[in-house]
């Protein structure tokens, strides 16, 4: 298990990061648990590092399902704004304009379907490419384009008044 981890360590963390948006040490834990437990159902006629990113995947999408995720995401004050703006050339008020926007926007991504805010988020925010997030959400190229471009007309249509 030991070689396990050190050959696909890499590969499991930026999956990590690259969906949830940061370094989980938790998520990367139960990757192992996971791999370890599920070893002896492996059929050796796939790729092992398709099996152990697949099981990355969908840890990180339940992960991002939960209400602990969701939290901490929405989990963002008035006070907090304030206290992030800095005194620059900019004045307050378009600082808190652009806040709000953002905020909108961040809010219009979560009310997307998951199929199409995990594309849309890898893609835009992560700077993935196609074939990675392909590879990641085991789905052809054709698939994410697909839904890339239907997440980015559902966005158009409900942020309107913004664009």
């Amino acid at each position: 298990m030991k070689s396990i981890i050190n050959q696909y360590r890499n590969n499991i963390r930026k999956i990590i990061s690259n969906m949830t948006g940061s370094e989980n040490d938790d998520i990367e834990q139960e990757v192992y648990i996971r791999a370890w437990k599920n070893l002896k159902t492996y059929k050796e006629n796939g790729k092992f590092k398709s099996w152990i990113t697949t099981i990355t995947a969908n840890l990180c999408r339940d992960y991002m399902k939960s209400s602990y995720f969701k939290h901490s995401q929405n989990n963002v004050t008035e006070d907090d704004e304030l206290v992030q703006i800095k005194d620059t050339s900019e004045n307050i008020e378009s600082k808190l304009i652009k806040k709000q926007r953002q905020k909108r926007v961040i809010e219009a991504i979560d009310e997307l379907k998951p199929k199409f805010r995990e594309v849309i988020i890898m893609y835009e925010m992560k700077n993935m490419s196609y074939e990675e997030i392909s590879e990641i959400l085991k789905c052809p190229v054709g698939t994410v384009r697909s839904r890339l471009f239907n997440a980015r007309r559902e966005l158009s249509i409900k942020l309107e008044d913004l664009i």
